[in-house]
């Protein structure tokens, strides 16, 4: 391993892609550090916010959304926002194409139109990362953090602007950065920059665990909560990158003709593979779920001092049955996690539309005649191999719930699939840059 290791250090333009990803990491837990200026008073209720010690249902979303902004929310940062923004508007694109008559034609235009998506992707952030920004600054006054938050009230108006306008600024920074390590680095820059802020946690969570497992004066107790702790992780990042890795091929011949003689053609046929994806939803029906779940706590913290009693009354009653402490509120988001994995899939495989290329290339699957024949075979398919990844995916999610030290939980799902989805394609990047300069693989 460290040969290898060795081997990929010893080509120049490879150590410089290296050197430059982790410089622009650098750069982004610098920027984590530049802070909204707060009082003492602001900065105290701050922390009281984030207490761990704290129970309260919106203590439990914004430690899960501090998570992965890797603690700049809690430090409340000019990135606090992360890029969350521009995932969300990744994600709103992919599902506007398939409606969209303009964006299907886009998306079949070849570098061109992806191209062309990516610049309407990055304009529609700017007003995603602006409402969000504006949501997370009303939140925080309503918990008193910023006392003096109004953007119509001309004696804090600039100040009040200054900080929504920081927050979407900070965005738009990341997705800059992000992008230049997807074109002068090694990996997926974005991924890269939510990897980053993860790993940022570790030692914050090594602490937590730590503190929550001796806590109650028994240190053997402890130590067997920890150890029952890692093994479920290293359980679970097994399972992981098994299902991350296991695909369905399905085999697909190609007609092709070659010269043999003076002018005669022979027919024969090439033999590949469609490889189907276990679980090609990735991640995104975890984000679907979290965001359903999320809403309506965060709504409903703005509508508990509202002068209506109904309305109050509802909004303490959401807040107090849709806390992450309850069982039943994993139960909804296992089944939610399996939803929006079938959901999401079939998205994405009407996007491809590979039945109607293979019959525009006169491919075959043998045994099955083109057109709705095989398209029928490959939804079949799709649908029992996307089970698996549901299921395996809804587990996932609420293990948080049952992996944890103390009354922490620890193991995020999320983060899991981050982490793990980030490293392999990071490898597969460098296996891809070795075999190219060297005819051997990283991994080989």
């Amino acid at each position: 391993m460290w040969d290898r290791l060795r081997s990929v250090w010893s080509v120049p333009d490879l150590r410089n892609k290296i050197l430059y990803t982790l410089g622009i990491l650098l750069v982004f837990r610098v920027l984590a550090h530049i802070t909204v200026p707060l009082t003492p008073t602001e900065q105290q209720a701050l922390n009281d916010l984030f207490s761990k010690n704290s129970t309260s249902n919106l203590s439990q979303v914004l430690g899960l959304l501090d998570v992965f902004s890797g603690g700049s929310l809690q430090t409340f940062s000019i990135v606090a926002l992360s890029i969350y923004p521009y995932i969300t508007a990744t994600i709103v694109m992919q599902l506007l194409q398939p409606i969209i008559p303009a964006l299907q034609n886009l998306a079949m235009q070849g570098e061109s139109g992806r191209l062309r998506i990516s610049q309407i992707t990055r304009i529609i952030t700017v007003p995603l990362a602006f409402l969000q920004a504006f949501s997370s600054a009303a939140l925080f006054q309503s918990q008193k953090v910023l006392t003096n938050f109004s953007l119509i009230d001309p004696q804090y108006a600039l100040q009040s602007w200054a900080i929504v306008m920081s927050l979407t600024a900070g965005v738009m920074i990341l997705v800059w950065l992000g992008e230049l390590i997807t074109e002068n680095g090694i990996g997926n820059g974005i991924s890269l920059i939510i990897f980053g802020g993860i790993l940022s946690r570790i030692p914050s969570f090594v602490n937590q665990g730590y503190l929550a497992a001796t806590s109650s004066g028994n240190v053997a107790n402890g130590i067997i909560s920890i150890a029952v702790f890692l093994l479920i992780g290293l359980v679970t990042i097994v399972g992981i990158v098994y299902i991350y890795m296991g695909q369905r091929r399905v085999p697909v011949q190609y007609p092709t003709k070659r010269m043999v003689g003076r002018g005669m053609l022979v027919g024969s046929a090439q033999t590949t593979y469609i490889p189907m994806q276990v679980n090609s939803a990735g991640m995104i029906p975890l984000i679907f779920a979290q965001s359903m779940l999320l809403f309506p706590s965060v709504i409903s913290q703005y509508l508990t001092t509202s002068p209506t009693q109904w309305l109050k009354d509802t909004a303490t009653w959401v807040a107090t049955y849709m806390a992450p402490t309850q069982w039943y509120y994993w139960a909804v988001y296992f089944l939610l996690v399996v939803l929006f994995t079938y959901f999401y899939a079939f998205v994405m495989w009407q996007q491809q539309n590979i039945p109607e290329n293979l019959q525009k290339q006169g491919a075959f699957i043998p045994g099955y005649r083109p057109g709705e024949p095989t398209s029928r075979y490959l939804e079949n398919i799709l649908k029992r191999i996307t089970l698996a990844g549901a299921l395996f995916l809804g587990i996932v999610a609420v293990l948080p719930f049952v992996a944890r030290v103390g009354a922490n939980q620890l193991l995020g799902s999320a983060s899991l699939l981050i982490v793990v989805g980030v490293v392999l394609d990071t490898v597969r990047q460098l296996e891809a840059q070795m075999v190219m300069r060297n005819y051997s693989g990283f991994l080989s």
